[in-house]
Order: structure tokens, then sequence, then C-alpha cells
């Protein structure tokens, strides 16, 4: 019997490389994006009139560039980079354990994007009402809302499940990747004799090795 997790294991992802691979860079991936994101909000702090955007632009009573909300935008850019890192790290050395975390932060943010594309499904004109609160200088914001309302969600349904799409194809790249540097660490294959009466179980090959023999070997005796 195969579980079905076992049925849909593969060791190789996109461009036909290793999950490893994949894995690794994705990581490094990933990892850039949070950096450039990290010094973004950085130079907000340093400069906050450089970055700020008033009430009246977003149209909304939020300020998004504030310094509490900045605050905590970098110590999410620096938790997701040391979850990174730590999926690298546990990609390129062969531990599972460290995978676990950016495998959770894929699971959850593809939740959350599937809560999206329900909310559309749900309230369609939450799309008209956001695209309401965009700056008046958004680039094509009239044409878009003159479209048809019904043409207008369909388009972002498909935009949104091409997205779910691509993010499931990663989270399976690392989980096959957790389940390949998880039977690396564990790779103790079970070998069965089985005879008419009786059936033993062989050790690993390597461990077998690595035990010394009960008795010597016969000296040498020259004929």
């Amino acid at each position: 019997m195969i579980s079905p997790w076992d049925r849909w294991y593969s060791s190789s992802c996109c461009l036909c490389c290793h999950v490893r691979t994949g894995t690794i860079i994705l990581g490094v991936w990933y990892m850039i994006i949070n950096a450039v994101v990290l010094l973004i909000l950085l130079s907000a702090l340093s400069d906050p009139d450089q970055y700020h955007i008033t009430t009246a632009e977003l149209g909304n009573e939020f300020d998004f560039m504030d310094d509490a909300n900045i605050c905590i935008a970098t110590a999410i850019s620096l938790l997701m980079i040391l979850i990174c890192g730590m999926a690298t790290y546990g990609a390129y050395k062969q531990h599972a354990a460290w995978i676990i975390p950016f495998f959770c932060y894929q699971i959850f943010d593809f939740a959350l994007n599937t809560l999206v594309a329900i909310s559309v499904v749900v309230y369609p004109t939450t799309i008209q009402d956001y695209l309401q609160q965009l700056p008046g200088n958004f680039p094509y914001k009239e044409e878009i809302m003159s479209m048809n309302a019904t043409c207008l969600v369909l388009i972002v349904l498909m935009f949104i499940g091409g997205i779910l799409a691509f993010k499931a194809y990663l989270i399976a790249c690392v989980w096959n990747c957790y389940q390949y540097v998880s039977g690396r660490g564990s790779a103790d294959v079970l070998v069965y004799v089985t005879t008419n009466d009786t059936t033993i179980l062989l050790p690993p090959y390597d461990e077998s090795m690595t035990v010394p023999a009960k008795y010597p070997p016969p000296p040498y005796v020259s004929a």
C-alpha cells in the first residue's frame, strides 16, 4: 500500500532540477525579495518625508507609512529572512527540521490567498471599492473601473487562480524536498529474506558493516 503523499512524491521540479536545488533557489529568491523590502522600510524610517503617503492620496483614514506600521513590517521582513535562510540551509545541509518553518509559511500564505479568492466570489463589489481607494494617478484606473463587473471579477479570479496554482506547485516542491531530506537522513532499507518456514529481517548495509565480527577469522596456514 502506498500513502497519498508518497504517490505524489517526485525528486525533480521545474527546469528538471532536483527538489533540493529548487528549494535552495526558492529560499534565496525569497531572501532577496525580503532584503529589498527591508532596505526600503529602513530607508522610510530614516527619511519619513520621502516615503510618506498622505491620507488624501490613499482615499482613506489609515496611514500605511506610520512609524509603528513600518516597525511591524520591518520585524516581519527580518523574520521572513530568517525563515528563508533556515530553509536554504536545511536543504543544503540536508536537515529536514529546518525546512518546516518555511513550509508552514507557504501553507499560511496559500490559505490567505484562498480567502482572498473566496471573498471576491462572495463579495464581488469589493473589487470596485478597492479600485476607488487607489490614487487618482494610478495607471489605467478609469479603464479598469469602466469594465463590466462580471468580466472584472472573472479576470481577477483567473489571476488569483494562476497565483494559487503556482504557489501550490512551490509548496509541493518544498514538501518533496522535505521528504527527500528526511529519507536521506533515515535511509534504512528493510530487507526481508523469506523461506518456507521463517522470515528474517536483515539490517541495513552500513549498519552491518560497522558491527564487529563475533569470532575472529581463522589464522592463515600455509599449505
